[in-house]
């Protein structure tokens, strides 16, 4: 099976989702390098994703939703997407140990 390729957006909630991550880990905790490796982590966790975005089980919500989201894992932070034709939407990042049902 040839795997489909995938263009990759980014909704503008993500990027405020990981800005606030990286300057919390940066600027509150006060590890810089620790935040370059999570944005290291996060671009290679998705890119890796993008020829096989739907081969994952998707994350059913409490909400009715028209596109399913599916689940990425870096470190104790969920990323959630959906894929829409051929675009792999990047809409959230939010801290696993959160109610993920109210972050999205």
């Amino acid at each position: 099976m040839k795997d489909k390729h995938y263009r990759l957006w980014f909704l503008p909630l993500f990027e405020d989702d990981l800005k606030n991550i990286v300057d919390y880990i940066a600027i509150r905790l006060k590890n810089p390098d620790a935040a370059a490796r999570f944005v290291d982590d996060v671009q290679v966790a998705i890119r890796e994703r993008l020829n096989c975005a739907e081969a994952f089980e998707p994350y059913y919500s409490a909400m009715e939703r028209q596109y399913p989201y599916y689940r990425i894992y870096v470190g104790n932070f969920t990323i959630f997407y959906v894929v829409i034709e051929d675009v792999m939407e990047v809409r959230r990042i939010v801290y696993s140990k959160r109610n993920l049902q109210e972050q999205l």
